[in-house]
């Protein structure tokens, strides 16, 4: 079964998400995902307060930029997630907006590096592992955790490029895509997320999830919505990217998505979004019954 969920957009304030999320729970929807974009939410400040308002829905972080981040603390903030919330958190890292990172003098010099440094060491401290390691950009002395997970946490790398992409594949347990990803792309991004597992020994483990957002718009001024924001983000010419209409016609490119490779695909209202709340009903109630 193709999973469904949506996102919770930083552009709403933070008290706004108590209402969101214990509605996402109610109505059964899946999965709720928010973003640690800068300068505006923290992302496991509120995935915790998420968590604990709710009793069912998981909460994605998509992403943990890992400039700003010690591996220590991801690995000891998403262990405490997951020991009060089994089974619940999903955690996804990356490399962030190069931009954002300059602005606050975390720019990698080489954001592959540091990546594969952050999970290779994020996935051994989370398995209970006592690490050391001298790299370019994580250095850790003995360090473990006392209160690992109680079971396997799979990491999510959040890429876009084809290096990314087979780098996710190689050194990750499952791969976040952008909403600017359509179907045609989320093959090829299979495609190279296969050859990085190939080149790591790994083709034939343990699954490998694709999550992709989907940029969606409801309602009357849905298509013009949708229009402007894939023109604010230069994205107008891209064919088949977005989907404006009711839940028939969401469902019906959640399925296009789901063909292409995605295992799960987060419907993400546009910036503007009149009615988050009602956008996450309507993801549980009326577009979760056609997705198979």
């Amino acid at each position: 079964m193709t999973g469904l969920g949506a996102v919770f957009r930083p552009q709403l304030a933070p008290e706004r998400l108590r209402s969101v999320a214990r509605i996402a729970d109610e109505a059964g929807l899946e999965e709720l995902w928010l973003w640690e974009d800068c300068f505006r939410e923290g992302g496991i400040s509120t995935a915790a307060a998420a968590l604990a308002w709710t009793e069912r829905v998981r909460i994605g972080v998509g992403l943990l930029p890992v400039p700003l981040r010690n591996v220590a603390i991801t690995a000891m903030e998403a262990a405490s997630l997951h020991r009060m919330f089994p089974g619940r958190p999903i955690l996804a890292v990356g490399h962030g907006v190069q931009d954002w990172m300059g602005q606050v003098g975390a720019r990698a010099e080489s954001p592959m590096t540091l990546l594969r440094e952050h999970l290779d060491a994020l996935r051994a401290l989370l398995r209970g592992e006592l690490v050391t390691v001298e790299g370019r950009y994580v250095k850790l002395d003995d360090v473990a955790l006392d209160w690992p997970p109680a079971g396997p946490v799979p990491v999510i790398a959040g890429a876009t490029g084809p290096r990314s992409l087979r780098l996710a594949g190689a050194a990750a347990d499952g791969t976040l895509l952008t909403a600017s990803t359509p179907p045609e792309g989320v093959r090829r991004a299979r495609q190279l997320i296969d050859e990085g597992r190939e080149s790591a020994g790994r083709a034939g483990g343990e699954p490998h999830e694709v999550v992709v957002y989907l940029l969606t718009a409801t309602g009357a001024d849905g298509p013009a919505r949708l229009r402007a924001e894939l023109a604010d983000e230069g994205l107008a010419s891209v064919p088949d990217l977005g989907v404006a209409g009711d839940a028939a016609a969401v469902a019906k490119a959640v399925q296009r998505l789901a063909d292409a490779g995605a295992d799960t695909v987060v419907l993400q209202p546009t910036g503007d979004e009149p009615d988050p709340e009602g956008f996450v009903r309507f993801a549980a109630e009326e577009v979760r019954p056609l997705v198979p």
